[in-house]
């Protein structure tokens, strides 16, 4: 794990916030209805399930109290989503991942659902997320706090000892998480040897379904991710490369999405997450990139595989993982009832998957695992949940681009910030891409250039003039305006 961090002032985020017209505030019946929701007591237990109501998920009827979950989340979250405890057994392994239930709090038709709708998804910002659900709700009642029951959805997945999936339950359950656990945490216990019993088995099994997801062609790109952090009265920049732990935690939920994408498609109705697999010509031009970039790629070795190999903190590795960015292109959710997709998987996990996982945090969620709970049950899927699938991809593509601006949107204006006083100063920095060859299409008078990335202060940004790809330049800062959010350089 690469981290990084450069100091920046106060920065006022208000401005992006209304230019993406973000709401400050739930409308009254929505908030109403979450409080309401979050005074209710737990679901009642019971020693089966009963008869499935018209357009009403069941009640969490199975105890698994006694289950010792631990949650792994970024330290500041209260949003939890997801516990995990992993076990041995017989002949594998078994997982158990349990999701929030969100549709227990939410009612189908009402005001909640409805704004839930206008809001598609939680926007995180530097200084406060926007919710998809009130906080008395996603950061309260729903959350898997610890030491508290909660309702939710548990996924049973049994694995044999190469990491393949051998057996699949599903069902409500009230369930009690016993700790919250951060990754740095969980990373250091990982290293130490002293991972906590619920989790001791995860680098294990995070590392057989990695292996398992790379012979099968998945693609995950390993490149440091910029974020804007508070810092006192001000604010920090940081640079953070994933560290293994977080790894091994992704590929329980890339599991357990993998798991509902085959419930839907064997019962011919459902949200896949797909994306198309990588074109050949892409892989053949990233292929000839490689040997300039001093990218040792063997015949028969897949690209997967080539950049798991790779050091992102390296120049120019890290221009060649972004030129792999190219392959990744076109993600979508596809709805399909009756008539199963023409394109079902998804190029990066390289399988049919599904986004099950984040429902206190993502819309799709919840419908997604209600279709899998009522397939799973042999029952019809519930008419509220069915009607809600076609009109889904498009609420979330709307949704994926107004969280992507406000996520690059803070860092460009945190990035604008902390320069601004420096206009003329030269830095050391990393080409990552330049731009493509002129053709008879490129505007006249067009300055090539192409993406610089600093090593200190953190910033990646736009640069003028001939840069060699995956090489060390000197460049000048030329602009950095707040106000526009933009920051320039040029090749010294």
């Amino acid at each position: 794990m690469v981290i990084r961090r450069v100091l920046a002032p106060r920065i006022d985020f208000g401005a992006l916030r209304r230019e993406l017209g973000l709401p400050d505030s739930f409308p009254a019946a929505a908030q109403r209805e979450a409080d309401e929701a979050a005074d209710a007591p737990p679901p009642a237990v019971a020693d089966a399930p009963p008869p499935a109501v018209a357009d009403a998920p069941p009640p969490a009827v199975a105890d698994r109290t006694d289950i010792p979950f631990v949650t792994v989340d970024p330290a500041a979250s209260r949003d939890l989503d997801q516990a995990m405890h992993l076990s041995a057994r017989p002949g594998g392994y078994r997982v158990r991942y349990a999701i929030a239930d969100v549709a227990a709090h939410v009612r189908p038709g009402g005001p909640l659902e409805e704004e839930t709708w206008r809001r598609g998804q939680t926007v995180y910002l530097p200084d406060g997320n926007v919710p998809l659900h009130p906080h008395t709700l996603s950061e309260g009642a729903a959350s898997l706090l610890p030491d508290v029951d909660r309702a939710a959805v548990l996924w049973t997945i049994d694995l044999d000892t190469d990491g393949a999936t051998v057996a699949v339950g599903l069902e409500r359950a009230l369930v009690r998480s016993r700790a919250k656990l951060d990754y740095s945490g969980v990373q250091v216990a990982a290293d130490a040897g002293r991972l906590p019993e619920p989790i001791a088995l995860l680098p294990e099994i995070g590392a057989l379904l990695t292996a398992r997801g790379l012979r099968r062609g998945a693609v995950n790109l390993p490149l440091p991710e910029q974020d804007v952090e508070p810092d006192g009265d001000g604010w920090r920049l940081v640079l953070r490369g994933p560290g293994p732990m977080e790894d091994h935690n992704a590929q329980i939920s890339l599991l357990t999405g993998m798991a509902a994408a085959d419930i839907m498609l064997a019962g011919r109705i459902g949200l896949l997450r797909t994306m198309p697999a990588p074109k050949p010509e892409a892989v053949a031009r990233l292929r000839a990139a490689a040997a300039p970039l001093g990218v040792h790629w063997p015949d028969g070795v897949r690209v997967g595989e080539v950049l798991a190999g790779l050091d992102a903190s390296q120049p120019r590795a890290a221009a060649f993982v972004d030129q792999a960015a190219e392959l990744m292109r076109g993600a979508a959710y596809t709805a399909f009832d009756g008539e199963l997709p023409e394109q079902p998987e998804h190029g990066g996990v390289a399988a049919a998957y599904a986004h099950v996982t984040a429902p206190l945090r993502r819309l799709a969620d919840r419908y997604a695992t209600e279709v899998c709970l009522a397939l799973h049950e042999g029952r019809e899927v519930p008419e509220w949940a069915r009607t809600a699938l076609p009109r889904l991809p498009e609420a979330m593509a709307s949704t994926d681009r107004t969280a992507g601006t406000a996520t690059r949107g803070a860092i460009e204006l945190a990035e604008a910030v902390l320069l601004e006083h420096r206009v003329g100063e030269t830095f050391s920095a990393a080409v990552l891409d330049v731009d493509a060859p002129p053709n008879s299409q490129s505007k006249p008078g067009r300055v090539p250039g192409g993406t610089v990335a600093l090593d200190d202060p953190p910033v990646r940004a736009r640069c003028t003039g001939e840069l060699p790809l995956g090489e060390r330049v000197t460049v000048r800062l030329v602009t950095a305006d707040p106000v526009g959010r933009k920051v320039l350089f040029a090749r010294a």
